[in-house]
């Protein structure tokens, strides 16, 4: 499961450095990234040539008679991408990068009622690549709507404790076999596998994430236990 991530990267320019997102693609920097946003993506032309653009996180496949599903359509497992047929023409053909700087979490506490929030990255904090398929819908509309979705793995040992699914972090050397039309199928199935262990690092943060309408630094705060204690107590009276 990846239901919010985040791109915190001050130094935008980094990212154009990185990837290959051109120079007309918007970028901002985010810190709670829900589905149905526009996020930050690299796809290809018809040429297969890479482009940045903005894509709405969750999928519409071209077939569908309306977009209204799409918050159902933020994660692909890898196990079943090739055959689903809301993913299958999308791995064939559409296959795109979705960049991140980490991803959120959940630790459920006390039979659920509660649950402590948790920020994924890369151990050298370093932004990255979802593995993420992406389609165009335009049925009935006057508009395009284009969409994508984030490709979920196996968890390794280091988030397993939170949840046993996580989205597929490629590396860098992984990227433009991804993105490469030519890429046979066994390939692109062997790039979905979890990140190492030791390459992830797993921390605590406040709840601040938990609200889905806020975007600010404060989603990457460290825990306040005190003032968690205050609002617990709040919450008694």
């Amino acid at each position: 499961m990846c239901g919010r991530y985040s791109l915190a990267v001050p130094d935008l320019g980094r990212l154009r450095e990185r990837f290959p997102l051109g120079d007309s693609v918007e970028i901002r920097e985010r810190f709670n990234i829900a589905p149905t946003d526009d996020v930050l993506a690299v796809t290809t032309d018809r040429e297969g040539r890479p482009r940045g653009e903005l894509l709405r996180w969750g999928l519409v496949p071209p077939w569908s008679s309306s977009p209204a599903g799409a918050a159902k359509m933020i994660n692909a497992r890898a196990e079943t991408v090739a055959e689903r047929p809301a993913f299958r023409k999308a791995f064939e053909r559409f296959r795109c990068l979705i960049i991140a700087d980490g991803f959120y979490e959940w630790r459920r506490l006390d039979g659920g009622r509660r649950r402590e929030a948790f920020h994924i990255s890369l151990a050298e904090r370093q932004p990255f690549a979802f593995a993420g398929l992406w389609s165009v819908w335009h049925r009935g509309e006057p508009d395009q709507v284009r969409s994508c979705s984030i490709i979920t793995t196996a968890a390794n040992t280091a988030v397993a404790a939170l949840h046993d699914r996580m989205p597929v972090i490629l590396t860098q050397d992984e990227e433009h076999a991804w993105l490469d039309p030519g890429t046979p199928a066994p390939v692109l199935h062997e790039l979905l596998h979890p990140l190492a262990p030791e390459a992830t690092a797993v921390r605590q943060v406040g709840p601040a994430v938990n609200d889905v309408r806020y975007d600010g630094p404060g989603c990457l705060a460290d825990p306040d236990p005190a003032g968690d204690r205050a609002r617990a107590q709040e919450a008694l009276f």
